[in-house]
């Protein structure tokens, strides 16, 4: 009963304090971007300039190429600025790129020059042959390269490669697994961030800003146990948690997620953070002093981000990050037929581990309480 008394006093108290608006603001800003801002597919195709200086015959094979790779099988005639000049251009547009062809070398060198993407010029050699010569940035890989060298061989070796390319088998390691979305796939980010995250920083504020008030001291003369006023300000931080992630989670997902593991899985990791920033607040008499550290921690977390957009990039190192598996369980969450076993491994293990934690606060912050 006095856990719940405390529980319903921090919750009420909290309701009048600008951080519980701060938060929920914040979950509105976030569902605004997703909706508004973020497509459902970023587009990903490639732009591609070239200069066709051949033959009319050649050049009109090589058009008829092109038509048959475009999504309508028609091209347009558009106008491209570099170089603060215009110059028209036609247009086909394939699965992977949009192509452009100039009509003079002039506007291959000013995209070359001024715009600093890769072009091409295909032109036709004393013997005969067409010579497509690459204008390249230096950026460029030594793999990108070589292919290069090898797209535009002899047809012979090019029909070798097709074939053993088309025997190559590819197989799913997780069968029946629907891909998220662009926007989809932002929410995990999203999610760790205002969910679990902020639940580290937000108690930081909240106990700071009671040490001011003299309230953590008065402890020290009452009959009411630490650990009960600890729990409850990580009670209010959950439930704030599980609000502002319904808020950016059902307009953009409805029903698709398992929520109950959701839920789960939020009280869990927002039990561990909540319970680590309580441990880091233990040390300090105030926020501005426990910047520092708060701001190493939050930056730590960040980083799995990285490798989140970037699969190729996923050192083992990274995974014992604790954002790191909180990323993954809400990408399995909110995934159709997702590795919930993961997810609930993953929320037992920051339930043991925020455990630990809040323990170990609870007997610092009963060690300070009249420092």
């Amino acid at each position: 009963m006095k856990l719940w008394y405390s529980f319903t006093k921090e919750l009420n108290l909290s309701a009048k304090s600008w951080y519980f608006y701060i938060e929920m603001g914040m979950a509105v800003v976030l569902l605004l971007i997703l909706i508004f801002l973020v497509p459902e597919k970023f587009e990903n195709r490639s732009s591609e300039y070239l200069y066709l200086d051949l033959p009319k015959v050649v050049k009109d094979q090589y058009r008829e190429a092109l038509l048959e790779k475009d999504l309508d099988e028609s091209s347009e005639w558009v106008e491209v600025k570099a170089n603060k000049k215009n110059y028209r251009a036609e247009l086909y547009e394939t699965d992977e790129s949009k192509i452009y062809l100039l009509e003079n070398m002039e506007a291959l060198n000013a995209f070359s020059g001024s715009e600093r993407v890769p072009t091409v010029h295909v032109h036709v050699n004393k013997d005969s042959q067409i010579i497509h010569t690459y204008y390249l940035q230096g950026y460029e890989t030594q793999k990108l390269k070589n292919l290069l060298l090898v797209f535009h061989n002899q047809k012979a070796e090019l029909d070798v490669i097709d074939e053993y390319s088309d025997n190559i088998v590819v197989r799913s390691i997780y069968q029946n697994i629907e891909p998220l979305s662009d926007r989809q796939n932002l929410i995990p980010v999203f999610l760790t961030f205002n969910g679990s995250l902020m639940s580290l920083f937000i108690i930081s504020a909240y106990i700071f800003l009671d040490k001011n008030e003299g309230i953590i001291k008065a402890y020290a003369v009452t009959a009411s146990s630490v650990w009960h006023y600890l729990l409850s300000k990580i009670g209010v931080i959950l439930l704030t948690s599980i609000a502002t992630t319904l808020i950016i989670t059902i307009p953009v997902m409805g029903f698709q997620p398992d929520y109950l593991t959701m839920i789960l899985f939020l009280i869990t990791s927002g039990f561990f953070a909540a319970s680590l920033g309580l441990y880091i607040t233990s040390f300090y008499k105030d926020i501005i002093q426990a910047f520092g550290a708060l701001y190493i921690v939050i930056v730590i977390m960040i980083m799995p981000n990285i490798s989140y957009f970037t699969p190729s990039w996923d050192p083992d190192w990274i995974k014992i990050i604790p954002s790191y598996i909180m990323l993954q369980s809400f990408k399995e969450i909110i995934s159709i037929n997702g590795n919930i076993d993961y997810v609930r491994v993953a929320s037992l293990g920051f339930a043991v581990l925020g455990l630990d934690i809040f323990v170990l606060a609870n007997y610092r912050f009963k060690k300070t309480l009249t420092l």
